[in-house]
């Protein structure tokens, strides 16, 4: 099997220099959450899965590492104070047969759940902010958020970000592969399987499915 080690070594070739970028359009709430994202980068330096008690809710592993999950959680909470770990684990109390089955897990588990990329695809689309998967990187708008399929089937998250590839065909993207947080041109180099727009109101601070 291919480890994501592996795969952050082809990821790092397509990283490129500012002056290669240029700004794109952004939704204010898309910019809010794409610069909380964005300020991860340098903070979080590290990717590390290992399993950890977390505080309930607001529970956070140190910055200083994370992983994929991590960069839109933090995203999210830093922008907009929303708390995936709380929203997840309600919604699956709620609904805990709609989520996989993957881990042989017999209830939720506050200290992970939020952070494997299969429950929060469950959740986002739950949550109705499942938009069409398609190959057009036209389609994928800043804010949007994507899951891919790494090589060695490893499930992966990355925010779309508001800077453009050195060609001008797609965005990049925000995400944790292996190095830390960083802004990469990843969105069209591996298989998408997800695509989430998460918008959000005040509402969300007590309502467990936000999406508009």
């Amino acid at each position: 099997m291919i480890s994501r080690r592996a795969v952050l070594g082809f990821a790092a070739t397509l990283a490129l220099p500012l002056s290669a970028r240029s700004a794109v359009k952004v939704e204010p709430w898309a910019q809010i959450l794409i610069d909380a994202a964005k300020a991860q980068i340098g903070v979080t330096p590290a990717y590390d899965p290992s399993y950890r008690k977390l505080d309930f809710p607001g529970g956070d592993v140190s910055r200083a590492v994370g992983v994929c999950t991590d960069v839109i959680i933090r995203a999210f909470r830093d922008a907009m104070d929303i708390d995936l770990q709380k929203l997840v684990n309600a919604d699956m109390r709620q609904a805990f047969g709609d989520y996989p089955q993957i881990w042989g897990l017999k209830r939720p588990d506050p200290n992970i759940d939020h952070r494997r990329v299969p429950n929060l695809q469950t959740y986002f689309r739950r949550s109705g902010a499942a938009k069409p998967v398609t190959s057009a990187a036209a389609d994928y708008l800043p804010g949007d958020i994507i899951t891919q399929m790494l090589p060695g089937n490893l499930p992966h998250m990355a925010l779309v970000a508001d800077e453009m590839s050195a060609d001008q065909s797609r965005c990049l993207v925000v995400h944790n592969i292996g190095r830390g947080a960083q802004l990469e041109d990843t969105l069209v180099a591996f298989d998408i399987t997800g695509h989430y727009r998460f918008i959000f109101s005040q509402r969300c601070k007590s309502d467990f499915h936000c999406a508009f």
